[in-house]
């Protein structure tokens, strides 16, 4: 900086020689007044652009609200018992064995209780299935092979809960047997 003003120093005379052109003094305040008047008024342009981005960013909050936190009703999907009479009942049917075949598992002492927890976990995952079918039949409500999907889905489950029972009655019976043939044993 202080290189240009020893410059500007030993040069004055040649800069002070030389006048601006007719009219300089007058296109600079027109340049002036047009740059001042810019600084204070508002753009149209400026305030469709500031509308476009507030825009966007309120679809793109909802649009992730949407996707983090869903309704219930698109959660859950669409029952059997919404679509007619008859699947209402074979629905009701299904889920009440299958609640009460939980419950029998469940009230089922265990030898190891991670064994259990294992089981129980499972059988949630297959509710997570059904979960899915139900989102499927909402997206399709006359599409049989959803609505097929989702019986068998439960006569699936309650077969497979039945043989769980029978094999923990099993195991149930071989340790009561191994326990009668113990305590015989010691008499």
């Amino acid at each position: 900086m202080k290189d240009i003003e020893k410059i500007i120093q030993e040069n004055r005379p040649i800069f002070d020689s030389f006048e601006p052109d007719d009219g300089h003094l007058e296109r600079f305040e027109q340049k002036l007044a047009r740059f001042n008047k810019k600084q204070h008024s508002f753009s149209f342009g400026l305030l469709l652009k500031a509308a476009a981005i507030a825009i966007l960013v309120v679809i793109s909050g909802l649009w992730v609200y949407d996707r983090i936190n869903p309704t219930i009703e698109t959660r859950t999907g669409l029952a059997l018992h919404q679509l007619s009479p008859e699947y209402n009942e074979v629905e009701i049917y299904y889920a009440t064995l299958a609640s009460q075949k939980l419950n029998e598992i469940s009230s089922l002492e265990f030898v190891d209780s991670t064994q259990k927890t294992i089981l129980l976990n499972e059988l949630k995952q297959m509710d997570a299935v059904y979960e899915n079918l139900k989102r499927d039949l909402k997206k399709n409500p006359s599409d049989e092979r959803v609505i097929n999907a989702m019986i068998q889905h439960y006569q699936m489950k309650v077969d497979i809960m039945n043989q769980i029972l029978n094999q923990l009655h099993q195991v149930k019976a071989l340790n009561q047997q191994k326990s009668d043939n113990y305590e015989s044993t010691e008499i």
